[in-house]
């Protein structure tokens, strides 16, 4: 196969599963720890209308599902490219991290969350990802 094409392919992949894998531990979350009475976790203007009811523990999970999500995003792209892995696996982390700077502008979270999930849950998740990723398996 074409390089150029596999690692299109390999960048698609990689946004595909880190978007299933944030999605999944948001939803989970939701079973895990309860949000506050009225919120509707799947309409933006409920969160909004709701996030000062926010306790610290409500944001456990979604600092998980983006660290995770831009994890196995970034490992999936760099596991699967043919050529410029780190390149991909950053591609996906800056993509998810654009994701994470338009949720700090749409919800009014705490500025605690907002500095830690994107500061930790994105690039660092990204690299990580990339290293694990590229590791050469044991024999």
């Amino acid at each position: 196969m074409n390089p150029i094409i596999k690692n299109i392919l390999a960048v698609i992949a990689g946004l595909f599963i880190g978007s299933i894998v944030n999605m999944g531990i948001i939803l989970m979350g939701g079973f895990v720890i309860s949000l506050p009475e009225g919120i509707d976790p799947s309409n933006m203007e409920s969160l909004k209308a709701g996030m000062h009811l926010f306790e610290p523990k409500h944001f456990v999970f979604p600092f998980l599902a983006h660290a995770f999500g831009t994890l196995t995003g970034s490992f999936t792209a760099s596991r699967f490219g043919a050529s410029y892995k780190f390149g991909l696996a950053m591609f996906v982390g800056c993509f998810f991290l654009l994701g994470g700077i338009s949720n700090v502008f749409a919800l009014p979270a705490p500025m605690w969350f907002s500095a830690l999930d994107l500061s930790l849950g994105y690039i660092p998740m990204a690299y990580l990802g990339w290293k694990l990723g590229v590791k050469k398996k044991l024999e």
